[in-house]
């Protein structure tokens, strides 16, 4: 399932079956073609573990008529084909994207898709980076039977009123067709319904709102994750011919000064920075293991995560929404110069990523803010330009959340001003002598001085490295777990002792694969900070995060 749910009861919906053909016709070292798991990523296998290139995934499929195939992630540039017929082509490993075919005579086709993950002058976004770009078909694939139209969204944003909450809806709907059609469209949350009319005219997409007032429901809080359906229905003559079904939480955010504030209530935060990689499987991570990593937080006395530094399956923000884990969720681009931010296909590769972020998961009552942009150039007036246009871009998808960036402790910021949570990333006692109240001091003036006086302040990251197994007895030798227990005792009793900031981030939550490119700097080509490694063993620091958290 692409979801923890189901969200058709109408259009017909299916998973495509999880093994596909598969080649690597770039020297990956496979003598013939065999058989791969969708979804996956090909390191898995021994002979691509490091394989750049393209991948080439075939099945047949038996469908007709008017059928959409979705992808929740092809890694990452992506080609479809069905009967030898380009359908859909994208850009980006961590968005879905569709691909519709009309009118197909009942039978079975060739569905072929290609995957490349190759480093090139087209890639703005996906460069060689501190965590892995794999490749492959990374998350699942449906297939579904559409009517002459079909529901692309429908997203629904909680508001409370003096007279309760209401859910004001906007609704897109597609015409397939070469002709106008005539509908009737039901939106129905929390048991409460609305209907309208719309007229599409032929091979028109367009956007419908209507209001839901709901009087009598419970309203989403991390100790009290309520949750209800959101469905948009489309009647033709009366008779149903397609639905979308999605979950919302009642909750309003909004910043207060320097609070946070869910439902009016200021946020605490304490979690973690995670990667979407687990051993193995890399980037398609299952369900299992997405569950076990939010036991794991929560066991630690977590109730955020950072989804660093990319948007997440849906599938682990469905469960965030289910166990109350507020996420912070970021699109893609990380530690990107002045020069790579001026590569000409940056600013559209981004604001595709912004775009299909915010349409995708906008629902998701677990997100409190939107991020984007971690560590790139916001101290030279370009890259600002850059920041600010990408806050646009998310306030104008979705007004109801604040917006926010993880920014270098570099000094020179340019974007405090536009931003409504500064987030900034500090590793006093891991990269450089000195305190973290003197880090976090001559941050908060630099800020206070550069527009952001009064604003919400996170510390979005900031840990120290352990290779797992590795100790010192002394507790000196640095990536030692001993050494990794003792500064982030300093990090994080000084960070939650400052009254300024709201909350904090661990860099990680555990250990991940790096490219090939950094290994200088990274032992083993991983990122060791994490404090279980990269199959989720605990490391000595484990301890120490849960005693801290719960104390603090």
């Amino acid at each position: 399932m692409d979801r923890m749910f189901q969200t058709h009861r109408i259009r017909k919906s299916r998973e495509c079956a999880p093994l596909w053909r598969f080649s690597a016709p770039d020297g990956g070292g496979l003598e013939r073609p065999e058989m791969m798991m969708v979804p996956g990523v090909w390191e898995s296998h021994p002979r691509l573990r490091a394989y750049r290139g393209r991948g080439i995934y075939e099945q047949t499929v038996s469908c007709g008529g008017n059928v959409r195939f979705f992808f929740g992630s092809v890694s990452f540039r992506g080609r479809v084909e069905l009967d030898g017929r380009e359908i859909a082509s994208h850009y980006g490993a961590y968005t879905g994207f569709e691909a519709v075919a009309r009118n197909l005579a009942p039978g079975e086709h060739l569905l072929r898709v290609e995957a490349d993950n190759r480093f090139a002058e087209d890639s703005a976004l996906h460069i060689p980076n501190d965590y892995y770009a794999y490749g492959g078909i990374c998350r699942p694939v449906t297939a579904e039977e559409l009517s002459d139209a079909y529901i692309t969204f429908c997203h629904g944003r909680t508001v409370k009123t003096e007279s309760g909450w209401e859910v004001r809806t906007e609704t897109e709907i597609r015409n397939l067709t070469d002709r106008p059609l005539a509908y009737r469209l039901e939106i129905s949350a929390a048991g409460e319904k609305a209907e309208l009319p719309v007229r599409l005219q032929p091979e028109e997409t367009r956007t419908v709102r209507c209001t839901v007032a709901c009087a009598d429901v419970t309203a989403w809080t991390p100790e009290h994750p309520a949750l209800y359906e959101l469905q948009a229905l489309l009647r033709r003559e009366e008779a149903p011919v397609d639905d979308l079904i999605d979950r919302i939480g009642f909750r309003e955010i909004r910043t207060e000064g320097t609070r946070i504030l869910l439902n009016g209530e200021p946020l605490r935060l304490k979690g973690f920075n995670r990667h979407e990689e687990y051993g193995g499987f890399g980037m398609a991570v299952p369900p299992s293991a997405m569950m076990q990593d939010l036991q794991l937080m929560r066991d630690l006395g977590a109730n955020c995560v950072r989804t660093c530094h990319y948007p997440n399956d849906p599938r682990f923000l469905d469960l965030c929404d289910e166990t109350g884990m507020l996420v912070w969720e970021e699109s893609h681009a990380r530690g990107l110069s002045e020069e790579r931010m001026r590569h000409p296909r940056f600013r559209e590769q981004l604001e595709m990523c912004n775009r299909e972020m915010v349409a995708q998961h906008f629902n998701h009552p677990s997100i409190f803010v939107w991020g984007c942009l971690n560590e790139c150039a916001d101290d030279t007036e370009y890259g600002a330009a850059c920041y600010r246009e990408s806050f646009r871009t998310l306030r104008a998808s979705d007004p109801g959340r604040p917006v926010t960036a993880a920014l270098l402790e570099r000094p020179g910021g340019r974007v405090y001003g536009e931003m409504d949570v500064i987030g900034i990333n500090l590793y006093p006692e891991w990269y450089y002598a000195g305190s973290v109240r003197e880090a976090l001091d001559r941050k908060k003036q630099e800020i206070r001085f550069g527009g952001g006086n009064g604003k919400p302040i996170i510390v979005s990251e900031i840990g120290a490295g352990a290779i797992y197994g590795y100790h010192d007895p002394l507790g000196q030798a640095k990536w030692s777990e001993e050494r990794q227990c003792a500064i982030l005792e300093k990090q994080i009793r000084g960070v939650l002792a400052d009254p300024d900031v709201c909350g904090i981030f661990l860099w990680q939550f555990a250990d991940v694969r790096v490219s090939e490119e950094w290994f200088a700097g990274r032992p083993g080509t991983m990122n060791n900070k994490g404090i279980t490694d990269a199959f989720r063993r605990p490391k000595a620091a484990y301890r120490t995060v849960r005693e801290l958290f719960s104390e603090t």
